[in-house]
């Protein structure tokens, strides 16, 4: 089975491909020939996945899928969620460029300090990925919970990672914990593993009814 996945990241896609195995052939946008990117300006995750996925759908009549994640911090509604990848740069006058994740950090850690030391600093990662398959949708979630430290701590991951403390691992932050341990509580990996499952289960049927003898009636 081929799918587009809405990204161009290797790492992701090689996440994907893993995950799926060999019964499916797991496409990036520019293998598809896509070579723009969708405008995410939904106001919610679940929204901005499903603009990534109609937007590939729309450009290529495949099935596919699109992921999106965010950090989204209790104390702060949820933000900086859907912002996640431009928070600094979205307050203005801040001169950030979008993927900052340095100046992202340092944002975030600055508007819980302004709240006191007595604030809830639990937060969790989320990623919503949305599925198009014969031109139907359906949504995936996965999540990890934890807090957010007081400062960054750890040289390893990408974007929060430094200032993100999962539940289970001791107080050390996901920049601090191995790979294998930072896999085996992935967000992403958890909605592409329920992604999987559904798919699984979906070529199943098909096969199923590609087998069953055609019925004819007087």
């Amino acid at each position: 089975m081929r799918l587009v996945f809405a990204t161009g990241n290797k790492g992701k896609l090689r996440e994907a491909r893993e995950i799926l195995g060999p019964g499916f052939e797991i496409l990036s946008q520019a293998e598809a020939g896509i070579a723009a990117e969708a405008e995410e300006n939904g106001s919610t995750l679940e929204e901005n996945s499903m603009l990534k996925a109609e937007f590939v759908h729309a450009r290529t009549g495949s099935d596919c899928f699109a992921d999106v994640s965010g950090l989204e911090v209790e104390a702060l509604g949820g933000a900086p969620g859907v912002l996640s990848a431009r928070y600094a740069a979205s307050l203005p006058g801040s001169g950030a460029l979008p993927h900052d994740a340095r100046a992202n950090m340092r944002r975030l850690l600055d508007e819980l300090s302004a709240l006191g030391p007595g604030v809830s600093r639990k937060a969790r990662f989320r990623t919503v990925i949305t599925l198009c398959v014969d031109g139907e949708y359906h949504v995936f979630e996965g999540e990890v919970s934890g807090r957010i430290g007081t400062a960054e701590s750890g040289g390893g991951g990408f974007g929060y990672d430094p200032v993100f403390i999962p539940d289970g691992f001791g107080g050390r932050t996901m920049a601090e914990i191995s790979e294998e341990e930072k896999n085996s509580v992935s967000h992403r990996g958890m909605a592409l593993r329920r992604m999987a499952c559904f798919l699984a289960r979906y070529k199943s049927c098909l096969h199923d009814a590609d087998d069953r003898p055609d019925t004819m009636t007087d």
